[in-house]
């Protein structure tokens, strides 16, 4: 099965503006950005056939083919990565069989997790969508809750049902649990990764589906399928020691590249 990666990314962030080209400084002082760290990830997944940045900011555009990559150019109306995803789908002709979403703020997504969602698709014929989950420590736990009392938007978390079926993804951490983890332990709550695996046919009827109450409260794109009846498939993955966060705020550049100096990552 032919397999796309597109990693949408776009200027205008309303809570972070020009995100796609923050620089994050590797355990060796060389500094990149956002991007060019984000298609550096998806360069290393196995069993791939082509990698695009899709924008519609010529900004990006230059600094993207600066480092090499494929661009795709978008229409400033998509509304999410999913939507841009789908447009750039279509301007390359389409033919893919998935299509993946590595959303441009995830620069230490390791490649294991997205071949794992992609083995996770094709396992599941009924699934339209899969994206990963991975289980929090008590570090990560106490981070995204650290978050959320601070008043700042960090991780996204999911439940899902026995199946691996998503029942709910949110910004508030869930599920509640009274209970205080230390920081190695291992807890009840899953870290939802900012990937996504498509069959075209699903991507393609996204854009046309209104943005639901959900969708809209939370900011996730994700629930535009699940408030339309379709299946997302929560692929549980393996950190295998591996630091994983996204870059939602400017707070986590700091965060990011000490975690990237832990793990020696230049």
């Amino acid at each position: 099965m032919s397999v796309l990666i597109v990693i949408p990314a776009r200027y205008a962030s309303t809570r972070y503006p020009a995100k796609p080209l923050a620089l994050l400084k590797g355990s060796g002082g060389t500094s990149r950005s956002l991007i060019e760290r984000s298609w550096l990830a998806a360069c290393e997944v196995q069993g791939v056939d082509r990698v695009v940045v899709a924008t519609d900011d010529d900004r990006i555009k230059d600094a993207a083919e600066a480092f090499g990559a494929e661009v795709v150019m978008t229409s400033v109306e998509c509304a999410n990565g999913t939507e841009r995803c789908a447009q750039a789908h279509e301007v390359l002709g389409g033919g893919y069989d998935i299509v993946v979403n590595l959303q441009g703020d995830a620069p230490l997504t390791p490649h294991w997790f997205v071949e794992s969602l992609v083995q996770g698709l094709k396992s599941d014929p009924n699934a339209g969508i899969a994206t990963p989950v991975l289980r929090c420590d008590g570090a990560i736990l106490n981070s995204l809750l650290a978050d959320r009392k601070a008043g700042r938007v960090g991780g996204t978390t999911s439940v899902f049902a026995t199946d691996h079926k998503a029942l709910y993804f949110s910004k508030e951490v869930i599920p509640f649990t009274s209970k205080t983890y230390a920081e190695d332990e291992m807890t009840p709550v899953f870290h939802h990764v900012g990937v996504y695996a498509y069959r075209p046919d699903a991507l393609a009827a996204y854009p046309a589906w209104p943005v639901g109450p959900l969708e809209q409260l939370e900011g996730l794109e994700q629930l535009r399928f699940m408030e339309n009846g379709h299946t997302v498939l929560c692929v549980e993955v393996d950190a295998k020691d591996r630091q994983f966060w996204e870059l939602n705020n400017p707070e986590d550049v700091l965060k990011i590249e000490a975690m990237m100096a832990q793990m020696g990552l230049e």
